[in-house]
């Protein structure tokens, strides 16, 4: 790393763990650019010192731009926040192809979209990271999240050949595996999910998740977005970063659970959970 300030993009910047990774690498001194769809929720960001900018994911026009405007301003992008995603539940039979598809153009290919554009820059200068905002999800499962979990567990098989193809150049690409986090996740699941299941053959399944869900975000009960920002502070610190990071609520032993036990013992494990 140069005395010249890094310059990090942060993708979904506009709430959750989004907005609470921008906001600790401004704490850190990086140059920070906040992207997102809705502007107007990043003018507490701007006021702290992000550049905010209005992106979808899924557009290529608009990765251009920001890219871009960028590479004009500061020459281009040194650490790349990956965060952008939301979680699309209901079964999978009620789910349309549509829906599906847009699940994984948002959490996989609009990923990989932007981080294609940024890559060019970190190959030219020897040197970067790609922080990839996983989930536990991606590494387990629980019914009503087929595209959801599927477009993770890509995302994890995805991160992982990219770190091998890109270990040449110096560039870091670094997992991080949160658990239950205090974000809209829990009420953007559950209202979408019971429009689709709720009155269906799978309705009684849908309820019981709905309930589950409650439970695990309950009011104080979820972790931080906070912990997952330090945490990816950290991994950017670090001069040789793991390769992922778990951390939240109920990710360490859902990781392990799935990990070591076996798909039936697991299966009445999550049966039992809900």
């Amino acid at each position: 790393m140069t005395e010249q300030k890094n310059v990090a993009l942060v993708t979904g910047a506009s709430s959750g763990i989004g907005k609470a990774i921008a906001e600790q690498l401004l704490a850190d001194g990086l140059v920070v650019y906040g992207a997102a769809r809705r502007l107007e929720k990043m003018a507490d960001l701007k006021r702290h010192g992000a550049i905010a900018l209005e992106m979808d994911i899924t557009k290529e026009g608009d990765v251009a731009r920001v890219i871009d405007q960028i590479v004009s301003e500061v020459g281009g992008v040194d650490v790349l926040v990956n965060n952008a995603g939301f979680g699309n539940y209901g079964a999978m039979e009620d789910t349309s192809i549509e829906d599906a598809k847009y699940q994984f153009d948002v959490n996989l290919f609009g990923l990989a979209r932007i981080t294609k554009a940024v890559l060019p820059h970190m190959r030219e200068q020897k040197r970067g990271k790609i922080v990839n905002i996983s989930s536990m999800a991606g590494k387990m499962y629980m019914p009503m999240g087929a595209w959801y979990h599927g477009s993770k567990h890509a995302l994890e098989g995805w991160s992982d050949c990219l770190r091998l193809e890109l270990d040449q150049f110096g560039i870091d690409v670094i997992i991080i595996e949160p658990g239950v986090i205090e974000t809209e996740f829990d009420d953007s699941m559950i209202g979408p999910m019971m429009e689709r299941s709720g009155n269906t053959a799978y309705s009684e399944l849908a309820n019981k998740v709905k309930v589950a869900s409650i439970e695990a975000y309950g009011e104080g009960t979820a972790t931080p977005a906070s912990a997952v920002a330090k945490t990816v502070s950290q991994a950017i610190k670090s001069r040789k970063p793991k390769t992922r990071y778990i951390v939240g609520k109920m990710a360490r032993p859902m990781i392990f659970a799935r990990k070591w036990l076996g798909d039936r013992l697991f299966d009445k494990i999550v049966e039992w959970s809900i």
